[in-house]
This record gives structure tokens, C-alpha cells and sequence, in this order.
């Protein structure tokens, strides 16, 4: 799939595209990139990100990177997952990358970097770590 199609395909998980707003900015290989311009919806009462957020980030990069490849006989949904986080975000502008570790034959386990950038850097925001589940199209 292109990245039109993945978007159009993923428009169907409306949590993640409409009602927190993430946008898929690259997807293919095993791999995801996607962001999200953070607002008040996206705070806790502590006025932080809420980590659901964050844990919503890697999520659904994971299913990106996992289910955007149209030469798969399969489809993969989350078996496990956990996630550290790292810092509060400062700007207003977070980050996900989503790429394999192992790609087995019934199982993955992908790592799920969320950043922002400071300065022309990343700075890392929370990890996880998840492992997929495939079943067949």
C-alpha cells in the first residue's frame, strides 16, 4: 500500500485518527511514523500528557507498521505491550517510530519510540516494547 491507501485503511481506527488526532507520516518495510499535535484534550488534570496517550502512540504505530504491507498473508494485533516513559513533553508536537526486532512466523516484537524535537534533537518521551500476534487476512 502506498501511504494514501495505509491512511485511508487506518482512518478506520477512528480513537486513534480522530479522536486523538495521530497522523501516519510514513509507513512501509515492517516500519511506522506517525505524529500527533498535542492540546488540552491530551492533558491530565496535572496539566501533563496523559500517559493513555503516549501508550495510544505506540499502539497504534505498532499496528501501522505491522499491517500496512499488503504482500502479507496476515494481519497482527497486539498480544503484549509495555511501556517506560522518560520525560514530560515540552513542545507541542510528539513522535512515533514503530520498527521490528524479530519478525517470527506466528509471533513480532517491535520497538516503539516516542520523541519530540528540541533544539533539531530528539528527545525521548516514552518507549515500549510490543509483541504482535498474527492471524491470517
Amino acid at each position: 500500500m502506498n501511504l494514501e491507501e495505509v491512511k485511508k485503511f487506518f482512518s478506520k481506527d477512528t480513537y486513534a485518527t480522530q479522536t486523538t488526532g495521530i497522523e501516519i507520516l510514513e509507513a512501509g518495510g515492517g516500519k511506522a511514523k506517525i505524529q500527533l499535535k498535542l492540546d488540552e484534550r491530551h492533558k491530565n488534570a496535572l496539566g501533563f500528557v496523559m500517559g493513555a496517550v503516549y501508550f495510544t502512540m505506540a499502539d497504534f504505530a505498532f499496528a501501522v507498521a505491522t499491517n500496512s504491507d499488503e504482500t502479507n498473508d496476515f494481519h497482527s494485533v497486539t498480544l503484549s505491550s509495555t511501556i517506560n516513559m522518560m520525560n514530560s513533553a515540552k513542545s507541542d508536537t510528539l513522535y512515533a517510530e514503530s520498527f521490528p526486532l524479530k519478525d517470527g512466523k506466528g509471533t513480532c516484537f517491535y520497538q516503539i519510540d516516542i520523541y519530540e524535537i528540541i533544539d533539531s534533537k530528539k528527545r525521548p518521551i516514552a518507549a515500549a516494547q510490543t509483541t504482535g500476534y498474527k492471524i491470517a487476512k
